[in-house]
């Protein structure tokens, strides 16, 4: 259960709300906003109406199935978008044309991979993929759906590319995670490099966040209601407070994968406005609040470090009931069943360990389901998600994972200093995602290699 998914894959999931490149963003940072139309919803291959009005060709032919020229324009102006949006250079158009068409070749290899492989992705899995799409988004289902039909994009075309790149990720996982194996001596060499390389003085840091946003141009009577706000957090901080549920509550900063912590980095990463002001502060500390063009920031200093391992974590004691699918049992049947059991939890008529014991079908359900304490990474992503979202004592709905279908109970949740085994730990953590980043190069070239592609009319 507790194996971290590669990277790439990770991406793949962000493409889902982006459908832009399909490479993992930096930071982690979660999926990205949805404009006033729904160009960063349009899935690949999906043209607007004034596209389909343009001739489309075939650019390339992928062991028999086609890409066509609306495919790589539409992707193309996904990743242009996503470029000044990042305020990185924009290579030439017809460069990137030719970019973007090989990821499209790589992309359709995975997914003819996949379906040969027998590895099916069911209606439940992607309805859980759009909903994730439109909560990181900040709309409804329904709403997303309606500024996707003002572009011409139909449900049903929407749907089929989340599940495409759901196959994607989920024959990359079994194909490459297999391969990768980190060492004992593998960690205590990552350490040693760690130590070497560590500059003197160069600070890293990880910081809590909390923002309370204030207009540019608000007038003396808002200015003095937020700040009153920012002043309330502070004092429940100050009292004993949780971060992360005050966070929920108060902040306007959109939650990352780790909840309102924002991430080990070197302190130059941060806003020079945040390391000035923590510079003195203990770990552990509140400060705050701070004034920015944004607003006002609550900051928590989580950690402080100078070797890049983490001394401080955020963990979460959760339990679960896990049920695997085949042949007897689709995804769909497996969250029915959880449902169930989360009901008769709900009402008092079961307890969540005993039914741990008596369905779950991992190594925990002895434990009753118990899966002890864990810090970030630790978990797939789309466990990861849900977990940081629960409050203690809170179920969630089912979850799919590559392992099967989940239901989650969040126990507690801690701030703690990490013991030395926890810290290699998270060092083999960071050793794995490289490998795997290695390892998943080094596929899908030989996957490339053994595809047939033929290249037709250059795209325009």
């Amino acid at each position: 259960m507790k194996h971290r998914v590669l990277p790439l894959a990770l991406a793949c999931l962000t493409a889902l709300a982006a459908q832009a490149q399909g490479l993992r963003p930096s930071g982690g940072a979660g999926l990205p906003r949805l404009p006033s139309a729904a160009t960063a919803l349009a899935p690949t291959g999906a043209a607007t109406g004034a596209e389909l009005r343009q001739a489309d060709y075939i650019v390339a032919v992928v062991n028999s199935e086609p890409i066509t020229n609306n495919e790589v324009r539409l992707r193309t102006e996904r990743v242009l978008q996503q470029l000044m949006g990042q305020g990185a250079g924009v290579p030439p158009h017809e460069q990137l044309a030719k970019e973007v068409l090989e990821r499209l070749i790589l992309e359709k290899i995975q997914v003819q991979l996949a379906k040969e492989s027998g590895i099916k992705v069911d209606d439940y899995a992607v309805d859980q993929a759009e909903q994730s799409v439109a909560r990181q988004n900040d709309v409804s289902v329904d709403e997303m759906h309606r500024r996707l039909a003002q572009d011409g994009i139909s449900k049903q075309r929407f749907r089929e590319d989340l599940r495409n790149q759901l196959l994607a990720l989920r024959v990359r996982e079994r194909e490459v995670e297999a391969r990768v194996r980190v060492s004992d001596l593998e960690v205590d060499q990552y350490l040693r490099e760690q130590q070497r390389d560590a500059a003197p003085g160069k600070t890293e840091l990880n910081l809590g966040h909390i923002l309370v946003k204030v207009a540019e141009n608000a007038g003396p009577e808002e200015v003095a209601r937020r700040q009153a706000r920012a002043q309330e957090v502070l004092g429940k901080l100050r009292d004993g407070g949780d971060f992360a549920v005050l966070a929920r509550e108060y902040s306007d900063a959109p939650e990352g994968p780790n909840g309102p912590v924002l991430g080990l980095r070197p302190a130059d990463r941060y806003p020079e406005l945040f390391v000035n002001a923590v510079q003195q502060a203990a770990v552990g500390t509140v400060v705050g609040p701070l004034r920015s063009p944004a607003g006002l920031h609550i900051l928590k200093v989580v950690d402080r470090t100078h070797g890049g391992v983490p001394t401080v974590a955020l963990q979460n004691h959760a339990r679960h009931i896990l049920l695997r699918v085949g042949a007897g049992l689709s995804e769909r049947q497996a969250a029915e069943r959880l449902e169930d059991l989360r009901q008769r939890v709900l009402r008092g008529q079961a307890d969540f360990a005993t039914l741990a014991r008596e369905y779950s079908q991992d190594g925990s359900a002895k434990s009753g389901g118990d899966l002890g304490w864990a810090g970030p990474g630790r978990y797939v992503p789309e466990f990861e998600q849900v977990l940081n979202a629960l409050k203690p004592g809170e179920i969630s709905q089912p979850v799919v994972s590559r392992f099967g279908v989940h239901l989650i109970e969040l126990l507690e949740r801690r701030e703690a200093r990490l013991t030395q085994r926890e810290q290699r730990d998270m060092v083999r953590d960071t050793v794995r995602e490289k490998k795997l980043d290695e390892a998943f190069t080094t596929w899908i070239q030989e996957a490339r290699g053994r595809a047939y592609v033929e290249y037709r009319e250059a795209p325009q």
